[in-house]
């Protein structure tokens, strides 16, 4: 298997540390520091790992739980499965392309 540098995201264990346990209770907290988002984007920020954050989002985050972007964020190794191959089928010349043949379409027979 080829490996690929990857990350954790580490908000839910940040939040634990500081006493919250509740999504909701980020919202107001961004909110102080200009961040706006709904309670469903704040909800999916904490358990799911983001592909995209802004970077005043990350830094409010770090203001409220008085970390470093390298607290939240960690760099990991993740394991990237191998492509599994197709087997294909057998022809007389090895580099023919293989098309479906149409289909004929015939009236249907009488009784």
């Amino acid at each position: 298997m080829s490996r690929t540098l990857g990350y954790r995201w580490r908000l839910r264990l940040l939040m634990a540390e500081q006493g919250m346990f509740s999504t909701t209770e980020l919202v107001p907290l961004l909110a102080e520091r200009g961040i706006t988002l709904s309670t469903v984007q704040v909800y999916r920020l904490v358990p799911q790992t983001p592909e995209r954050l802004s970077l005043r989002t990350l830094m409010a985050l770090c203001d409220i739980l008085a970390c470093t972007p390298s607290d939240l964020i960690e760099a990991a190794e993740q394991d990237l499965p191998k492509r599994k191959r197709v087997a294909r089928a057998e022809s007389s010349a090895p580099n023919e392309v293989l098309r479906p043949k149409r289909a004929r379409i015939t009236p249907a027979a009488k009784d």
